[in-house]
């Protein structure tokens, strides 16, 4: 599982890197995280800034919970609509 790093020591690897001082692997190196990691820091970084396009955190968040709810509302559609076939059948012809 990837490791966690604070929210604090996210920010200060990503203005160092955006001050173009030091070559990015360099700059990994010297926080001791991979150039990977760097490389999605600063891609989420920008989406965040709106300087590239994505969804920013709050948005991906918003719509898992709008998933995760569209997922739920059609179970309960299932749901009923299994329960109305059952009740159809026990109804007499008219």
């Amino acid at each position: 599982m990837a490791k966690r790093y604070p929210l604090d020591f996210r920010r200060d690897v990503i203005s160092v890197a955006r001050k173009h001082e030091a070559p990015l692997n360099q700059i990994a190196k010297d926080f001791g995280i991979s150039e990977a990691t760097l490389h999605n820091w600063l891609h989420k970084a920008d989406v965040e800034d709106g300087v590239r396009p994505g969804l920013n955190e709050n948005d991906a968040m918003e719509m898992r919970a709008l998933k995760k709810r569209n997922r739920l509302l059609e179970q309960e559609n299932e749901i009923l609509r299994r329960a109305a076939a059952y009740f159809a059948r026990e109804l007499p012809p008219k």
